[in-house]
């Protein structure tokens, strides 16, 4: 369904932002016959958002010039069941404005010098856009890339979420495959303080700006990132948890598909909460604090879920992987139980089959409570493979192998004293 000010004509608003060309565009648009109808002149951009949003159009033609123009706002208006033409002189254009525009997401451009085509450029941007559904906020997979998106996500509690992020993209680094290791916690992160990266600008809040303006790509992404190593970059999280509002859902969509052209893996170091924020009753697009970590975990090829082995660790890990089935149904994560030792009197058979009580895993992993191997990694800066052989690296080094394929040594089969791992639904 289209929006129209009469018959079947479609609605359209303008925001020239004082172009040139804006008197022309108004005579073309006004003598569009009965397939497009000049709706209202917009004053600036708050006006083209608060006019989309009562739906009396669905395109809006707009000037490259209009202050606050971004992947952000072109991508509420889309929400919003309004397509954009941009309408461009030549001077407009150069210097690769055309795809920064591309990158903001805005698929119909008129140059000044083919405005006779600008009516018909709109008719075709208004077909079949349909009436807006009302927004939960939650991200849509982007496009799928060469490189296999790994996310690491976890319960409350501090499983181990970063710990088990890091040495797997360590690991996968040491083993030769080039890896990006992305901290999205939108809680705040510490990758950096795990690899003794000391930024004073966050390289996720860079990379956001960058994607916000549609000047996204490769290279300025690997420049807002860390080189730690040969085969390993790592893009520094939030400094502080209040900071989660500049990432907006449309930049980190780009961002996660321009770092899946850096390296062949991925790894997102994720927030711990499934929880969506509530909708907005007017149908707009309320803010989604957890928005990364719904991005992620839905648009992984691979989840790894880190729980903690002792009762209250395991007890939220129960609860979580129902969450997470119910976020990403049909989902098989890597389930890695953290902190596992000999005094919590349980057996690894029995955990597994609590897991395998909630869903069913790729496989289940256990890692001992190597405390000395941990701290001595956090406190020198370095990962697990730097810290030399341990217990805890052995471990992380078998989840890489077996998201890797690789044969792994098989479960270990030891029986402390009888304890069940308790079940909450």
């Amino acid at each position: 369904m289209t929006a129209s000010t009469g018959g079947d004509r479609l609605g359209v608003l303008l925001a020239a932002a004082g172009a040139t060309w804006e008197t022309e565009v108004i005579d073309r648009l006004q003598r569009g016959g009965a397939s497009v109808s000049l709706t209202k002149r917009c004053v600036d951009l708050a006006d083209l958002l608060a006019s989309a949003t009562t739906g009396m159009a669905r395109v809006a033609v707009v000037s490259p010039r209009l202050d606050g123009l971004d992947a952000d706002t072109v991508d509420r208006l889309r929400r919003l069941g309004t397509r954009v033409v941009l309408v461009a002189s030549a001077p407009d254009l150069a210097d690769g404005d055309a795809e920064r525009m591309r990158r903001l997401g805005i698929e119909h451009l008129v140059t000044t010098a083919e405005l006779d085509t600008l009516v018909a450029t709109v008719a075709h941007a208004g077909e079949g856009v349909e009436e807006p559904a009302v927004h939960d906020g939650s991200a849509p997979a982007g496009p799928l890339t060469q490189a296999r998106r790994v996310a690491v996500w976890g319960p409350a509690g501090a499983p181990g979420r970063t710990t088990v992020a890091v040495g797997v993209a360590a690991e996968l680094a040491h083993r030769g495959h080039d890896c990006f290791l992305l901290d999205v916690d939108p809680y705040g992160g510490a990758v950096a303080q795990h690899l003794g990266v000391l930024d004073e600008v966050s390289g996720l809040l860079a990379a956001a700006r960058i994607a916000n303006s549609g000047l996204l790509t490769p290279d300025r992404l690997a420049g807002a990132a860390r080189s730690v190593g040969d085969h390993l970059r790592v893009l520094t999280g939030l400094p502080r948890p209040d900071r989660w509002q500049e990432v907006r859902p449309a930049a980190y969509d780009d961002l996660l598909d321009e770092a899946g052209k850096l390296a062949s893996y991925v790894v997102l170091d994720c927030g711990f909460s499934l929880e969506r924020d509530p909708v907005d009753a007017f149908g707009g697009a309320a803010p989604q604090r957890n928005l990364m970590t719904f991005a992620a975990v839905e648009s992984a090829d691979e989840v790894i879920v880190v729980g903690a082995a002792d009762p209250v660790g395991l007890t939220r890990l129960a609860r979580g992987l129902v969450d997470l089935r119910e976020t990403v149904p049909g989902v098989h994560p890597r389930v890695v139980v953290n902190r596992t030792r000999a005094s919590l009197g349980w057996t690894d058979r029995e955990i597994h089959g609590m897991v395998e009580g909630f869903l069913t895993p790729a496989a289940v992993h256990f890692v001992p409570d190597d405390r000395v191997a941990a701290d001595r990694a956090l406190m020198a800066g370095s990962s697990l493979v730097e810290s030399g052989d341990s217990s805890l690296r052995g471990a992380i080094a078998a989840v890489v192998s077996g998201l890797l394929g690789e044969a792994s040594l098989p479960p270990r089969g030891r029986r402390i004293r009888r304890r069940r791992a308790g079940r909450d639904r």
